[in-house]
């Protein structure tokens, strides 16, 4: 059932955050699900320049692996400069503002029990509005890039608000693969409010890291899930793992959990393929 998944959202090594596995042992874990393709991400580099390091490592595994770069103070901003280099080195995707948006750092000073770093970092607010409350000119410049190169650009950490933004610019732009994470974890959006960025063409990523009952303090539990698939539709939902942080299970296991508490609950086969294997390939460009 599970053979052939993309996992759009792992979070394998090196990072300053404490890692269970890096990228290369992601792909060897991947293989016992016979995963397609893993997106691994960092909150604070750009994986791309990772993975041409350990080409030798992960041309022995079938499992494909893909970086990216999202866009926090350790990359400069909003930096239309990274961005290009790591989408013409290969990159497939962008994240606006995680650790950097003015959302997640509300949400981690609040006790929002996010990973420590294993080094000291600077934090500073990351904006995509100018003072007129028009998107900056570097994230236009960043949308023009993610176009042209057909990555997929996510709306990383901000609230509803600023991704709606975000992704009415993207889409008069003309890009193609938008994706909202993790929804209902420091994002806060509703149903609502993800429709409505649905319409504009976007996916809506879910974690089973946030509804596994082997994470500790697991979030939700699967009928928390089933909910929004029902509520968003399986034609606009994506699974990914968001796994991969030291002391939580491996993302395989994590996926089978899940899946298998989806299957129990009603969810037809077909639309747990679409999650896990359809949607993540054609947010990658799996297929062209």
């Amino acid at each position: 059932m599970l053979h052939g998944l993309v996992d759009l959202h792992c979070h394998s090594g090196p990072n300053p955050f404490p890692r269970r596995f890096d990228h290369a042992e992601a792909a060897r874990d991947g293989e016992r699900l016979r995963m397609r393709a893993i997106l691994v991400k960092s909150h604070h580099h750009n994986t791309v320049m990772d993975l041409l390091a350990m080409g030798d490592r992960l041309r022995r595994t079938p499992t494909r692996v893909f970086g990216g770069i999202a866009l926090n103070n350790q990359v400069g901003g909003i930096n239309p400069f990274a961005v290009e280099l790591s989408l013409r080195m290969g990159g497939k995707a962008v994240w606006f503002p995680t650790v950097s948006s003015a959302r997640h750092i509300a949400y981690h000073h609040a006790g929002g029990g996010f990973p420590k770093s294993t080094v000291e970092l600077s934090t500073e607010l990351v904006e995509i509005r100018g003072a007129d409350g028009d998107l900056v000119p570097a994230a236009r410049r960043v949308l023009d890039l993610v176009r042209e190169s057909g990555a997929l650009v996510t709306g990383g950490h901000m609230d509803p608000g600023r991704v709606l933004q975000l992704f009415t610019e993207a889409r008069a732009r003309g890009v193609e693969r938008m994706l909202v994470s993790h929804p209902n974890f420091v994002v806060g959006a509703d149903h609502a409010q993800c429709l409505e960025l649905v319409r504009l063409g976007a996916y809506v990523e879910h974690e089973t890291s946030m509804y596994d009952p082997e994470v500790r303090n697991v979030r939700w539990g699967p009928e928390v899930l089933m909910e929004w698939i029902e509520r968003i539709g399986p034609e606009r939902t994506v699974l990914a793992s968001d796994l991969g942080q030291d002391g939580r299970p491996l993302p395989a296991d994590s996926f089978a959990r899940v899946g298998a508490a989806l299957l129990d609950l009603g969810l037809p086969e077909k639309d747990l393929r679409r999650m896990v294997r359809t949607n993540p390939a054609y947010l990658l460009g799996l297929d062209e």
